[in-house]
């Protein structure tokens, strides 16, 4: 399996950002780690050996970032506005940065926002906001509200509210959409959600499902048993939801998984 190692100083972030690249073909893969992560965790927690074999086959191939979390939604040194400010930088990195860097390595049309945990809130949002870049996202164990509070995971906003902050909360835009043009580029995006019933984010998914299912985009939210919101249920999500072949999801609304 091809693994590659790749440092830049972002213009945007205005310092150096680190990637893992894994595989040498097939479908380009945009991978965010979990909450304040590195770009070496999805290695670590053995995600990438769970794909080994379609990476090595060419179906896949990982592009494994660093997060900006503890200068973004996680940092209290910065005040709320200034918080959604730099995540805002941050998805131009991955927009204006990251993904020329994929199309320089690999033409393969289809790209596919993946994370797991407050990766999930990453792919979810980017994938949802930009969907004419995006032909798929799947995303497990996410949150996809920030700015309430779900079990012991806070605001992260501490009771500050902005457009900004409307525009990059999917549970927030999504159930106003109306731009036909947009909707119609999300109604061919493959959307796969995963979440365990017991898991604090069990209600956002729902949300967010529901609402999909009102603007009439195909999506699959596939809810496990318990909590299921550890790296060795996300190996085995990986290799069910991930590895497909993309394709238009027919099916819509939720498929219980045990």
């Amino acid at each position: 399996m091809v693994r590659e190692y790749h440092k830049w100083f972002s213009s945007n972030l205005n310092r150096d950002m680190e990637l893992l690249v894994f595989g040498h073909a097939g479908r380009r893969v945009i991978v965010f780690p979990t909450r304040m992560g590195r770009f070496f965790d999805y290695e670590n927690f053995g995600m990438a050996g769970s794909l080994e074999g379609q990476i090595s086959a060419g179906e896949l191939q990982l592009y494994c970032v660093d997060s900006e979390d503890s200068q973004t939604f996680y940092s209290k040194d910065h005040p709320p506005h200034a918080r959604i400010a730099g995540h805002t930088r941050y998805e131009s990195y991955i927009l204006n940065e990251v993904i020329p860097f994929t199309l320089e390595h690999n033409p393969n049309p289809c790209l596919v926002a993946h994370g797991c945990s407050f990766g999930a809130y990453h792919a979810v949002n980017i994938a949802l906001r930009h969907p004419s870049i995006f032909q798929e996202v799947v995303a497990f164990s996410g949150r996809y509200d920030l700015t309430r509070q779900m079990g012991d995971f806070g605001d992260l906003f501490d009771g500050y509210y902005s457009e900004d902050i409307y525009f990059h909360m999917p549970n927030h835009f999504v159930p106003n959409l109306w731009d036909e043009c947009l909707l119609g580029h999300l109604r061919k995006m493959r959307i796969v959600l995963a979440v365990g019933a017991q898991d604090p984010f069990y209600d956002s998914n729902v949300a967010l499902g529901n609402a999909l299912t009102e603007k009439k985009v195909p999506h699959d939210l596939f809810v496990w048993e318990g909590e299921a919101h550890r790296s060795r249920h996300w190996r085995r999500m990986t290799r069910l939801y991930l590895a497909p072949e993309c394709e238009q999801v027919e099916k819509d609304g939720i498929v219980e998984y045990n």
